[in-house]
């Protein structure tokens, strides 16, 4: 049940972050950001990574944005999306739900900066139907994630 690691996540660290639990599908950004009532930007899509040595990686985005390969490689070298069955064994969410927050095993978790073009974004919570409103700097801090800058708008 991924959502309660969510929210075991946020209740170790103390975080006072509900999550915003729906009755339609928020698993594509489009879908999201209608649900929400914002902007696709706003959106903060979480992408998992194989890198050519081996690791892992997570990537928090804007909903509108797309990775510029010749950042990424320069970044973090060659690196593959992992397909759908390897992100939930890693993360334990499913594909729609994937978020940087209680994730099944440790992953470094790095953020584009086009996310501070916001005050305010929202992630998934563990599930396909799920979110929560966070600022981008405190998921930065939450998640102990690093500021890269690998995508284009």
């Amino acid at each position: 049940m991924t959502l309660q690691t969510v929210r075991d996540f946020f209740s170790v660290r103390d975080l006072d972050l509900p999550i915003i639990e729906l009755d339609v599908s928020t698993a594509t950004v489009a879908l999201a950001a209608e649900a929400h009532g914002v902007e696709p930007g706003r959106i903060a899509k979480t992408l998992a990574f194989r890198l050519n040595g081996g690791g892992v990686i997570i990537l928090v985005a804007r909903g509108d944005s797309r990775i510029e390969h010749r950042k990424f490689k320069e970044t973090f070298g060659k690196g593959k999306m992992l397909p759908a069955e390897e992100v939930v064994e890693l993360t334990g969410h499913p594909v729609g739900g994937v978020c940087p927050f209680g994730l099944a095993q440790p992953l470094p978790v790095y953020l584009d900066k086009a996310l501070l073009d916001f005050d305010e974004v929202l992630p998934a919570a563990g599930a396909i139907h799920s979110a929560v409103r966070i600022s981008p700097a405190q998921m930065a801090e939450v998640t102990q994630g690093q500021w890269v800058d690998v995508c284009q708008r």
